[in-house]
Parts: C-alpha cells; structure tokens; sequence
C-alpha cells in the first residue's frame, strides 16, 4: 500500500534544483507512482507553480510545467476543510489541512518547525524527506 504524502513546497523546489539527494528521490517516487502518493488541492498546486517560476531558481518554464503536470496527474486531489490551527506562517496552512484532510501518512518538509503550531494542535506527522525515505526503505 503506497504512503500518502503531502510535500511541502521546498521539498519539491530542492527536488527540481538538483537531481541527487533526498529530495529529488522522492520526486521521482512521486512521479513515477512508485509507494508514494502525494496528496494536493488548488491551493498547493498554485503555490508550486508561483515559487516554482521565481527567477532566484533559473528553472526552466518547460520543466517545471512538465514536473507539475505530472505530479497534477498522479496526485490524489483532497478537498479539505479549515483546521482550528494557527502556524507561524499562515501560507503553510494548506499543506496542512490537506494532510489532514487526506489522512496522509506525513507531511514532507525541510522545516518541520514551519508546521508546529502556534495555537491548537494537529496529529499529522511532519518529517523530512531523508526520514520518509528511510522508512519507506524498513517497509520493503
């Protein structure tokens, strides 16, 4: 049964930046829909694509449409509803509420602090995508 994720936009940004490491592996286990499911709405999708086209990353436009384009297609669409939850960047609040939503298995990020909350609580598990990997390794 493949692990339901939600990636967190520098997860996906470093995984575009550079072919090698754990972001990047992941990537590719996403898009091949290979043990991994990520989860995503409008919202995330709006936001890969607007960080994904800053100029500061030199991405090419063609890539990443390609990359999202299929990431759109194999990524399992979740309407979520808003979570009691006040992060200290309200911009990571959709990532969130679709792990919820999803029932993912983790949230994926390079800065786990991102997701703990500055008033209420959640019960998503937030990792890295070098703890994701390792433990998609122990399961095989």
């Amino acid at each position: 049964m493949p692990v339901r994720i939600v990636l967190d936009t520098n997860v996906l940004i470093a995984g575009l930046l550079s072919a090698h490491g754990a972001p990047a592996q992941l990537l590719d286990l996403a898009l091949a829909a290979e043990d991994v499911v990520v989860l995503l709405d409008d919202r995330i999708m709006a936001e890969y694509v607007e960080v994904a086209r800053r100029p500061k990353f030199g991405l090419s436009a063609v890539d990443v449409a390609r990359v999202l384009d299929a990431l759109a297609t194999v990524g399992e669409h979740i309407v979520a509803r808003p979570l009691s939850v006040t992060l200290p960047d309200r911009d990571d609040l959709p990532f969130l509420e679709i792990a919820a939503a999803g029932d993912a298995d983790a949230l994926v990020t390079g800065n786990g602090r991102h997701f703990t909350p500055k008033r209420g609580r959640h019960a998503v598990r937030v990792c890295t995508p070098r703890e994701l990997l390792d433990a998609l390794r122990e399961r095989r």
